[in-house]
């Protein structure tokens, strides 16, 4: 063989070598993206859980306070379509595909948390609904539930930020462009306007 057989046959498996690593380098990102993605998803299905037992709790938090409360009907109308309105925010059990879905699930679940507050204000006018077990047993677990959403959306935030943190690095982001909207960035949990003043909270 001569020089110039050598030089292209050098040539030849230079090429093969180049394209090799880039396929190795594509595969390797690209199952990195699946797998913070189902990382995502996963933790945004703790997030709905944790939503899901507080709305589960409201029936039961309604007819409590309903019985002591009797003439407060403006109140238990604005808890039951707050509640209403969440259940109509579906996403097909996967994390909000865009920052607009996001916000049109937190503005539902906030509109919830802002009428479950406004019943508790009436709870104040009732101390011996306050004093009875069956409601300090819903005002624990409803408080509970409260601090586990916080957790929860904490770490969906966490888990969104691996991703986009992973999406949007170099080679990455090159490949994620071609899959379109596969690999389109995570939104994340906002605080709400305001939130940065402490709440005054009286149960």
């Amino acid at each position: 063989m001569g020089l110039g057989g050598k030089i292209a046959l050098g040539c030849g498996g230079l090429l093969v070598l180049v394209v090799l690593l880039f396929g190795l380098g594509a595969m390797g990102s690209y199952n990195s993206l699946i797998s913070l993605s189902q990382g995502v998803d996963a933790q945004w299905a703790q997030v709905e859980n944790v939503y899901q037992r507080r709305a589960d709790l409201v029936p039961n938090l309604v007819e409590t306070v309903k019985g002591a409360a009797a003439f407060e009907k403006d109140t238990f109308t604005a808890v039951t379509e707050a509640r209403s309105r969440v259940g109509q925010v579906n996403l097909g059990g996967q994390a909000p595909a865009t920052p607009e879905a996001m916000a049109r699930f937190q503005q539902a679940q906030e509109g919830l948390g802002s009428a479950l507050s406004r019943l508790m204000v009436v709870v104040e006018k009732y101390p011996d609904l306050k004093a009875t077990q069956n409601f300090r047993d819903l005002q624990a677990q409803l408080e509970g539930t409260e601090n586990r959403i916080a957790v929860e959306r904490m770490r969906f935030n966490q888990a969104a930020q691996a991703f986009n943190t992973r999406r949007n690095s170099f080679p990455t982001v090159l490949l994620a462009g071609f899959f379109g909207d596969r690999f389109r960035e995570r939104a994340y949990f906002q605080a709400k306007p305001g939130a940065d003043t402490a709440p005054k909270v009286a149960f």
